[in-house]
């Protein structure tokens, strides 16, 4: 029997009926038969003289008579008001914030965050959430010190009148601080460069700038240099991205949307940009000196974060850094035909595919023609009428005749795929 395991209302009938006459080691034999201590068969029987047979038959609760640190009603109510203020604020409300909250103001005693969990579930302010993973299992990445990489993000929100706009926002990846935050009528690469040259003002120049794949931000794995690219790229910084649909690699940039737009939903709608902003900085000094982060060690403000860690080196300029730019599409010179052609005669050549174009239809000659010159002569613009295709010799390539309005591609009657092989010997048999 398991050392917590209740013993069996049978075995305590018997202990309870035990003969005084039973012979020198029944009881031995008793408890290993049933799995029992002696112990435990001398303290019921104990107990069954003292409080008579019927008080054996069940277990003795183990709850203590006395809990010193049972919390009160009192304590709960503070507990659950504290929540509803953060609630009503648009700030993290929860155990732990709040947790963070009732040490700040003072109260006495605070909950711990697992009793603070269960009084919210018990009261119906919060909800079980058995499927969402824990906290040990996540798996963090932080650069070393400040300004070693920032990260930029924009997201978009919502004026009076339905008007979108967009928020960008700019962090640093060591101490989650709000260096920079810009409201724009639109994700353009002018504002994601404004709201990056503020940053630099205020705090230096990072190492790594890292953003999504926008055409804004970094449209490198696109084939293109943005405009934001370039302008760090001049100040020596490295401008990195995630890779496509994984906005896992932002996760802190993206956490940080979720966490101003639960401040941003109980403030009043404004009509402007400039109120917009206004209230975006009132986020940004709460976000970085009151708010304690519950992803930085200790609990911290960003604040303290970033001002605990000496700042990365600021990188140095590299003005000769070479900078691809995209190639100069080249138009090539449409082709002649030669002199002494008859009227309505059209030169073409034929493309890698083996096909021509005229009339905004496409006609197949044939791969073994691609890029070669060949003449067009039809004998009529309607449905039904005559193309014939020759080279410059005025040797037949290929006949068709003008299909019906809407068709776009004529082919030339043979099946697609590789030509079948000769079935001649080979000259090497």
């Amino acid at each position: 029997m398991a050392a917590q395991e209740p013993i069996d209302p049978r075995v305590r009938l018997a202990i309870s009926q035990w003969p005084d006459d039973a012979p020198r080691g029944a009881v031995s034999t008793f408890c290993t038969e049933h799995g029992i201590s002696r112990k435990s068969f001398y303290e019921l029987r104990k107990r069954a003289r003292a409080e008579g047979p019927a008080a054996v038959l069940e277990p003795k609760s183990r709850r203590p008579r006395s809990s010193p640190s049972k919390l009160t009603e009192q304590v709960k109510a503070q507990a659950v008001a504290v929540r509803a203020a953060l609630e009503a604020s648009g700030l993290d409300h929860g155990p732990i914030s709040v947790h963070d909250k009732m040490r700040a103001m003072g109260l006495s005693p605070v909950p711990s965050t697992a009793s603070l969990a269960r009084i919210f579930r018990e009261t119906g302010v919060a909800r079980r959430e058995p499927r969402k993973k824990p906290r040990s299992a996540w798996r963090r990445f932080v650069y070393p010190a400040p300004n070693a990489c920032w990260q930029l993000d924009a997201t978009e929100y919502v004026l009076t009148g339905g008007r979108k706009c967009v928020i960008f926002q700019l962090i640093d990846d060591h101490s989650r601080y709000a260096v920079a935050s810009h409201a724009a009528a639109g994700e353009t690469a002018r504002d994601a460069i404004a709201v990056f040259d503020k940053a630099v003002a205020a705090h230096g120049v990072p190492q790594r700038l890292l953003s999504d794949n926008g055409t804004a931000l970094n449209p490198s794995r696109r084939g293109m240099v943005g405009r934001l690219v370039g302008h760090v790229a001049a100040l020596g910084v490295e401008a990195i991205t995630g890779k496509p649909n994984k906005p896992t690699t932002q996760g802190k940039n993206e956490r940080f949307h979720q966490t101003l737009f639960r401040y941003l939903d109980k403030q009043p709608l404004v009509a402007t940009l400039a109120e917009l902003q206004a209230q975006i900085d009132a986020f940004d000094h709460i976000y970085n000196t009151e708010r304690p982060h519950q992803g930085l060690p200790g609990r911290i403000t960003p604040l303290a974060a970033w001002e605990a860690t000496p700042k990365a080196d600021p990188p140095r300029p590299k003005p000769d850094r070479p900078v691809y730019r995209p190639p100069v599409p080249v138009r090539r010179p449409r082709p002649t035909p030669p002199p002494g052609l008859p009227p309505g005669t059209r030169l073409r050549t034929v493309s890698a595919s083996g096909d021509i174009g005229v009339d905004m239809v496409i006609y197949k000659i044939g791969g073994a023609h691609a890029f070669t010159q060949v003449l067009v002569v039809s004998d009529g613009d309607q449905p039904g009428a005559k193309i014939i295709v020759t080279d410059l010799e005025g040797e037949i390539l290929a006949e068709h005749t003008r299909p019906e309005p809407g068709v776009r591609y004529v082919g030339n009657g043979r099946p697609p795929g590789r030509r079948p092989k000769n079935p001649g010997t080979s000259p090497k048999s």
